[in-house]
């Protein structure tokens, strides 16, 4: 049984602040000396790439679509090994689930299975009295709502002390005295954060933030007790390790990857990545952007998801990439593709403002922007035909976000909704290429992984013998 002190901060919807919340805390925290992580709810890249980049803090996915409760387990503990605080943001509404209605997969579903308090950050412009109404509403709705603290949020110096003593008489009239009040977010432009079409921007497109981040660090420092969110920390119950579930693969194969990291494409789950490397893989980063060649002795490709609708006319430059690109892919090279790296490999694409750019040329089609989300959630999908990492029948957990589409998405697979009401064709399944817009997640089937490296394998195997 270890202790792994956390929090949870949670919110009433999306859009009420918690993401500068958690941030703002997490700068407070690391200004004083402490050793800090940070998890996110759900299946976003862009916030856990944010606390890379910008906080310098290791990040982790929490997801319950993806993992089952012995594997989240498994991932936090290993995830908060060493640290003072572990700091989990939530995901939309804190009892907002995997599918409309339901409250699986939520935040709330997530501090059950980890045992973590939670702290609820409660936007408090245009209320006074309500905000007793919304809390009596978010402390009682189920018999253990876990929330132990409250941060307000867009709310003036000056008014604060006195919604905190009404808030606090409030509450022990409720029945509720072991919540705490615990400060508030003052309307600064430090608690501002720019947002686009997928969330938070890439940390790469923002200017400033770091400087930022330390300002609302030490605004919370002045403004939200520390040290009482620290002792509700400790509130976290421990879990057993010895009942963690470990999915292993085959390990036995080395090979050297190529993956494509810079502004262009950088969305990977950490434990995708980890995944491969388990399984044997060496993975090497380098830049469709920027490099003129894949790097040297790799036998594999992993183009990740990200903006390369951002940046088509340096991609559309670097033609001696993508032109090695197309002959490798043709020649065998085991390919891993999704979303971004989809539209990447397509004939071209065609940018927000109409300009359309020459891509790799591996699949004839074309992605442009629809003006829309096009496809949004959590999926499940099952191979409709033997492809090299995926075969008839098996089936794989995946997410989609996003407001490209391609005149051909594919048809090996059958992608279905958790609630089985909505499913579509998806993913193309040729040789060794496996491409399309879902975003994979390796762990619901790692066979796939080892099928990968066995592949790359054979394909180094095959140079060598050249």
């Amino acid at each position: 049984m270890t202790k792994r002190p956390g929090i949870l901060l949670a919110a009433p919807s999306s859009g009420s602040g918690k993401t500068i919340a958690a941030c703002g805390l997490m700068a407070a925290f690391r200004q004083m000396g402490k050793n800090i992580r940070a998890c996110k709810c759900g299946p976003d890249y862009i916030d856990p790439m944010f606390h890379r980049t910008v906080l310098g803090i290791e990040s982790e996915n929490l997801d319950l679509f993806f993992s089952s409760k012995e594997e989240l387990r498994e991932i936090y503990q290993n995830h908060g090994n060493g640290a003072d605080l572990v700091v989990t943001e939530g995901v939309m509404g804190y009892y907002d689930g995997i599918s409309f209605g339901s409250m699986n997969g939520s935040a709330w579903d997530i501090a059950g299975v980890l045992e973590l308090p939670v702290i609820l950050v409660v936007p408090c412009r245009g209320m006074a009295s309500s905000v007793l109404a919304l809390l009596k509403g978010f402390l009682e709705y189920q018999k253990d709502s876990h929330i132990r603290g409250i941060i307000l949020n867009r709310i003036s110096p000056m008014l604060y002390p006195r919604m905190k003593e009404m808030l606090d008489h409030g509450l022990v009239d409720m029945g509720h005295p072991e919540v705490k009040i615990l400060g508030y977010l003052p309307e600064k432009e430090c608690f501002r954060l720019e947002s686009r079409h997928l969330g938070l921007v890439t940390p790469q497109e923002l200017t400033g933030l770091k400087s930022q981040l330390q300002e609302a660090g030490m605004t919370i420092a002045e403004t939200v007790d520390l040290p009482e969110i620290l002792k509700i920390a400790e509130q976290a119950e421990c879990l057993e390790e010895e009942n963690l579930i470990k999915k292993e693969v085959n390990g036995k194969q080395k090979v050297r990857v190529a993956v494509a990291r810079d502004e262009a494409f950088c969305f990977y789950y950490k434990e995708n990545m980890k995944l491969l490397e388990q399984a044997g893989c060496e993975l090497v980063p380098f830049s469709p952007l920027k490099d003129m060649t894949l790097p040297e002795g790799c036998c594999g490709l992993i183009l990740g998801g990200g903006y390369p609708e951002l940046y088509g006319g340096r991609l559309e430059e670097n033609e001696g990439l993508r032109r090695e690109i197309r002959e490798k892919i043709a020649d065998g090279m085991p390919c891993l593709a999704e979303c971004g790296g989809f539209q990447y490999l397509q004939d071209g694409l065609t940018d927000a403002e109409g300009y359309s750019y020459r891509m790799a040329g591996v699949i004839p089609s074309e992605s442009s922007n629809q003006g829309r989300l096009v496809r949004f959630g959590y999926a499940t999908i099952e191979a409709e035909q033997d492809g090299a990492f995926l075969k008839k029948g098996e089936q794989i957990r995946v997410h989609e976000f996003h407001h490209w589409d391609s005149t051909d998405n594919g048809d090996s697979c059958l992608a279905v909704k958790p609630d089985g009401k909505r499913r579509w064709q998806c993913i193309h399944m040729k040789g060794n290429l496996m491409a399309g817009y879902p975003h994979l997640y390796y762990r619901s089937h790692p066979e796939l992984v080892e099928r990968y490296v066995k592949a790359c394998a054979e394909y180094s195997e095959k140079g060598t013998r050249r």
